[in-house]
């Protein structure tokens, strides 16, 4: 994938001392540090705006599995009761 666009921001002299800081603590230029997280921050924003278009067979076997009845899956209700590390940070 070519890099042909360019983004430009301006910041105040703190923040980039923290950004370049965090970019060398993981070995990153501060662009690729920032454009990393930039597009994970896209990322997480978009995942929940998802669209999904069907037609109206593919609708109906959607609804259809909407309106099952719950079912127990093995080892599945263990699993959500089992305690985890972060139970112990309560």
């Amino acid at each position: 994938m070519t890099k042909d666009e360019r983004i430009s921001l301006r910041v105040d002299a703190k923040t980039k001392r923290l950004l370049e800081a965090a970019s060398e603590e993981v070995g990153m230029s501060a662009s690729a540090f920032i454009l990393n997280a930039a597009t994970l921050a896209a990322h997480h924003t978009l995942a929940d705006r998802t669209v999904f278009r069907l037609n109206a067979e593919q609708w109906a076997a959607f609804d259809a599995m909407l309106n099952e009845p719950a079912r127990d899956v093995p080892g599945l209700r263990e699993l959500l009761n089992t305690p985890t590390i972060l139970d112990e940070l309560e």
